[in-house]
C-alpha cells in the first residue's frame, strides 16, 4: 500500500513517542559489556551548591603564627582575628595548623569527630595547568573563567571545554537507575528548582519544594474536589491522536501519580527528634532527610539530591554577609548529619559542597572579587574526616599557585573530586569516563576521601 504524507507524519509521530524507550534500550545494551554495578546497600549523594562563589580563603585559615601573619597582611580588612578562629584537630597534613571561621562551630565539631573533611583548591580545569603556562597564554583553560553562569554550569557538567546538556549527576543516574527497579520516582530529586547537575540523557530531576511535592492547585481533598480530579484524570486517559496532546496527557498523568506517591510516602515518615533550623537551607535539608526516610516506600536504592543557597557573591560587606551565610551553612549541615545518624544511614549518605569559583585573596576594600580554585566540604559517616584532601595552595599573591591577582589555579580538578564521589556511589572505575569524559586527563581519580 502506498504511504501517504499524512500516514508518514503519523508514523513518525508515533516513533517519536518511543524515543525514550529506544535510548534506554541502547543504554542497556551498552551496559551488557560493562562491569557489573555496585549494588551494595542504599546510598544517597547530596550536592549543596553555594551560588555566587564562596570565599573559602576565610572558611579555613592558617592558624600558626607565620601562616596567619602572611594571611592577615594579604587579606587586609577581610582578615578574621586569629583568636576567634576555631582550632582543628588534623589527622593528616603537612604540619601546618588551620582554623575554621568562627561561625562554623558545628562544622568544627564534625571535623574533629572525623565526619567532615575539606577538599582543598578545587576548580574547573580543562587539563592540569601551571602558573607559567597560564601567564604565557595559550594554555587550555575553561572558557569564561570568572563568569558566574558559565562556571556554575561547568562545575555541574564537569565538561568545561564543550557545551554539555547533561550534568555528571545526571549521567551517573543514567548508569545506576536500574538499581531503583520498581521505583516510579526519579533517582534525581531537586529541592532547589532546575539545575544542570541532575540532568541526564534518560533521567531528569523530579523537583520538590522544601515543604513537599507540588500538586495540582484547587484540589483540597473534599468530596467535590475529588470528583473533579477523577474527571480530569479520565480526560487525560482518553486516547489522543495529536502528538502534543498525548505528550501533555502522559506528562501530567505521571506528575499526578508521582505527587500522590510522594505525598503518601512522606505522610508516613515519623517526626525527627533532630531539630532543623528554620533557614532556607535548613528546610531544604529537612525535606531531603524525609525523602531518605521514605526510601523503602519509594523503592529507592540510590538517590541523588540537589539543594542550594545564594548570596555568596560577596563583593562588599563580606565580613557581615559571610558570617550569616556560614552560620546557616554550619547549622544546616550539622542538623542534616544528625538526622541521617538518627535514621541509621549516616554511613550511607555523603554531602558535598560546590560553588561557582573561589575569590581573590586581596580585598577590594569591603569584599573580594571572582577567583578560581576554592575549598569544598565533604561530610558523611563514610568520609575519612578530620583531614584535608588534595593540595593546599601556597597562599601568596604572585606565588606558584596564583594567576597574578590572588586567584588560585586549582590543584584538584572538579573531575577528580566528582570521580571520587561517583566511585563511592557505585560507579565502576571502567565506567568513570562515561560519567566524567575528561577524567583521563588528570592523575588522581580517587582522592582517598573514603579510604
Amino acid at each position: 500500500m502506498e504511504t501517504t504524507r499524512r500516514t508518514f507524519i503519523r508514523q513518525a509521530a508515533c516513533a517519536a513517542l518511543t524515543t525514550t524507550g529506544i535510548l534506554n534500550t541502547i543504554f542497556d545494551l551498552r551496559r551488557l559489556s560493562a562491569a557489573p554495578l555496585d549494588a551494595s546497600g542504599y546510598k544517597a549523594l547530596v550536592c549543596l551548591f553555594l551560588y555566587g562563589g564562596n570565599d573559602a580563603n576565610n572558611l579555613i585559615v592558617p592558624h600558626d603564627a607565620s601562616g596567619y601573619a602572611s594571611y592577615s597582611a594579604a587579606r587586609g580588612a577581610l582578615a578574621i582575628p586569629q583568636a576567634s578562629l576555631l582550632p582543628l584537630t588534623m589527622l593528616n597534613g603537612d604540619g601546618r595548623d588551620f582554623g575554621l571561621h568562627p561561625n562554623l562551630t558545628d562544622l568544627q565539631s564534625l571535623f574533629n569527630q572525623g565526619k567532615l573533611g575539606v577538599v582543598t583548591n578545587v576548580g574547573t580545569l580543562v587539563a592540569p595547568v601551571t602558573r607559567a603556562q597560564y601567564l604565557a597564554g595559550g594554555a587550555a583553560v575553561p572558557p569564561q573563567l570568572f563568569s558566574h553562569a558559565d562556571q556554575s554550569v561547568q562545575w555541574q557538567t564537569s565538561v568545561p571545554d564543550v557545551i554539555s546538556k547533561t550534568g555528571w549527576g545526571g549521567r551517573m543516574a543514567d548508569m545506576l537507575q536500574s538499581l531503583n527497579a520498581g521505583s516510579k520516582i526519579s533517582l534525581n530529586i531537586s529541592i532547589a528548582g532546575t539545575n544542570t547537575f541532575e540532568v541526564g540523557n534518560t533521567v531528569l530531576p523530579y523537583i520538590l519544594s522544601p515543604s513537599g511535592s507540588v500538586g495540582l492547585a484547587g484540589f483540597d481533598g473534599s468530596a467535590n474536589a475529588n470528583v473533579r480530579l477523577q474527571a480530569f484524570k479520565d480526560l487525560l486517559a482518553l486516547p489522543h491522536n495529536n502528538l502534543f496532546e498525548q505528550a501533555y496527557s502522559d506528562t501530567v498523568s505521571r506528575s499526578i501519580a508521582a505527587n500522590d506517591l510522594l505525598t503518601s510516602a512522606l505522610a508516613g515518615v515519623p517526626a525527627f527528634q533532630t531539630v532543623f533550623p528554620a533557614s532556607s537551607l535548613g528546610q531544604q535539608l529537612n525535606m531531603i532527610a524525609k525523602l531518605i526516610a521514605a526510601r523503602t516506600n519509594l523503592s529507592m536504592n540510590r538517590q541523588i539530591f540537589f539543594c542550594s543557597v545564594g548570596g555568596y557573591d560577596t563583593h562588599g560587606d563580606q565580613l557581615n554577609g559571610q558570617a550569616n551565610l556560614f552560620t546557616e551553612l554550619s547549622q544546616g549541615l550539622n542538623a542534616f548529619y544528625n538526622a541521617t545518624n538518627e535514621l541509621g544511614v549516616a554511613q550511607n549518605v555523603t554531602t558535598f559542597t560546590a560553588s561557582d569559583f573561589g575569590r581573590t585573596y586581596p580585598t577590594n576594600g569591603g569584599g573580594s572579587d571572582h577567583g578560581w580554585g576554592s575549598h569544598q566540604l565533604v561530610m558523611g559517616g563514610a568520609v575519612q574526616g578530620g583531614r584535608l584532601f588534595g593540595t593546599f595552595p601556597t597562599l601568596a599573591v604572585n606565588g606558584p599557585d596564583d594567576t597574578g591577582q590572588g586567584r588560585w589555579i586549582p590543584t584538584t580538578s572538579v573531575d577528580e573530586f566528582s570521580a571520587t564521589l561517583a566511585t563511592w556511589f557505585g560507579v565502576n572505575a571502567s565506567d568513570l569516563s562515561t560519567v566524567l569524559p575528561n577524567i583521563g586527563r588528570f592523575a588522581h581519580p580517587n582522592l582517598g576521601i573514603f579510604g
